[in-house]
């Protein structure tokens, strides 16, 4: 693990452009601990879910990403403004070393300077561990999550 002091990096910019393209490509490797099915080309996909709205950031500890997570903020009929977190992952080695708190501290400063009342995300019925930090970091279960896959 390297050196230094956690920070938080913006990944994209206020047009969701990517502004931090060597993070960007530091991110990949985290990201894939959470998300293996993500294509080769890491960098477009991310630029698409950039183009749709969406929004990332990574832990920094020294020069090494030690986490990230995509956001993005809308409105909908059921919740009025959202603030939704689709990935929050922290690299499997820096688990417990504050990363994720310091990812959702940042997450909240984010939304609420947005005026959004809340933050949602969803995490896989298998993450157990996931689950009892957001426990810890005061979520609560508020719907169950539904899908249908098309064959």
């Amino acid at each position: 693990m390297s050196e230094g002091t956690l920070r938080i990096v913006q990944v994209t910019g206020a047009g969701r452009e990517v502004v931090e393209p060597q993070w960007l490509s530091a991110a990949e490797r985290v990201h894939r601990q959470l998300r293996p099915q993500l294509p080769a080309d890491y960098p477009a996909k991310m630029r698409q879910v950039f183009h749709d709205g969406g929004e990332m950031c990574a832990a920094v500890l020294g020069e090494s990403v030690i986490g990230i997570a995509v956001f993005r903020e809308f409105e909908n009929t059921h919740a009025g403004r959202r603030f939704y977190v689709d990935d929050l992952v922290t690299d499997e080695a820096a688990r417990s070393t504050g990363a994720g708190r310091t990812l959702i501290a940042y997450l909240e400063k984010v939304a609420r300077d947005r005026g959004c009342p809340g933050m949602d995300l969803e995490s896989g019925t298998h993450r157990t561990r996931a689950h009892r930090f957001y426990f810890r970091e005061d979520f609560f279960i508020t719907a169950f999550s539904f899908r249908k896959e098309f064959r």
